[in-house]
């Protein structure tokens, strides 16, 4: 389901720079949207989407040809096997969820990040997270430090009550975020590498929707997403007035970004800024406006976005667009080990 892909990779957190390579799961159940998939689970090696299943389809998709080449034809049908059972987990956690909120009806997710990282120069893991979250609020999570799941809002302690006196589920999680999910990922880096470790240099331009608009540098068609843009007035770092967008994926695998300046047209005139990208030890400066009077900004789009999964993904991960802004939902720090599980219990 080509249409999912670059909206729902929005929702990505860490952007994989260097050598530091990841893999991660995206689980969203919701309810009140009868139209829509009541469970979209998505993976992702490298911020790149590799595959997508939906409650709808009920079919695991893979999204690169070497997946097939080396995990051989059959992968989406285990996937595919693996992925089934969860709708209606999914399903009955966010009614679980409900019922401790004491909410009756209307829309509402339960969603779930978990994943896990690998230096391949050090060659250790680096990071694990195993996350819970309801309504774009933190639910519970895994602590790596202690091994032992945690909540910050009193609906959860139930949950994490259970949880942590299933002993074998711990020590299942264990063994998968220090063994299984490091293995699996090297294997997918390694098999992938022709794509995943390309580098594209961005295309940067600074685009003005009229002489009184902010100015926007919009930085795209780079890869991989690692990326840092900057303003310089005068010469001078600038810091002030400053609005950075969310890396956003194009079709084609590569990612954009802007970042906008709000600046008066005096200022501008009077003053001399630029827009500066950082890139893979590249750098690009951009200091004269391409568009103006009116022409829209021509940032480019995500190809094939149908209104109906628009609708989908507004509602359905819009909660995990809060955790970006709230600065929470992110990787629990715990020790080296690092890796992801497939067992999702009952909450």
């Amino acid at each position: 389901m080509p249409s999912v892909i670059g909206l729902l990779l929005v929702v990505t957190l860490h952007i994989a720079s260097g050598e530091i390579h990841s893999w991660k799961a995206y689980y969203t159940g919701t309810t009140g949207l009868s139209q829509f998939p009541e469970f979209v689970a998505l993976n992702l090696i490298d911020d790149q989407l590799m595959g997508y299943f939906d409650s709808n389809t009920n079919r695991f998709k893979s999204q690169f040809k070497w997946m097939e080449d080396n995990l051989g034809k059959d992968y989406d049908e285990r996937q595919t096997n693996a992925l089934q059972g969860h709708t209606a987990s999914f399903k009955n956690n966010v009614k679980i969820a409900m019922e401790r909120f004491n909410q009756t009806q209307g829309v509402h997710t339960v969603q779930l990040m978990y994943g896990c990282e690998w230096d391949d120069e050090t060659n250790k893991a680096t990071d694990a997270f195993r996350q819970f979250g309801y309504d774009g609020e933190d639910f519970l999570s895994l602590d790596f430090k202690e091994m032992r799941y945690i909540s910050p809002v009193q609906q959860g302690i139930p949950t994490v009550q259970k949880w942590n006196n299933d002993k074998g589920q711990i020590e299942y999680f264990r063994n998968y975020f220090s063994t299984e999910c490091i293995e699996w990922l090297q294997k997918y880096v390694n098999y992938g590498k022709s794509s995943l470790q390309r580098k594209v240099s961005p295309e940067v331009s600074l685009l003005q929707k009229s002489s009184s608009s902010s100015v926007t540098c919009h930085a795209t068609s780079f890869y991989p997403s690692g990326v840092t843009i900057t303003w310089m007035k005068n010469g001078q770092e600038h810091h002030e007035d400053v609005d950075l967008g969310e890396l956003l994926p194009n079709e084609d695998g590569t990612f954009q970004k802007t970042s906008t300046l709000r600046v008066t047209p005096d200022e501008w005139k009077n003053n001399k800024f630029s827009c500066v990208v950082e890139h893979q030890g590249e750098t690009k400066k951009e200091d004269e406006i391409r568009t103006n009077g009116g022409d829209s900004v021509p940032i480019m789009p995500i190809v094939g976005v149908v209104v109906a999964v628009i609708l989908l993904i507004a509602i359905g991960v819009i909660g995990y667009v809060v955790y970006k802004k709230k600065q929470g939902f992110k990787p629990v720090s715990g020790s080296d080990d690092g890796s992801n599980s497939s067992a999702h219990p009952q909450a």
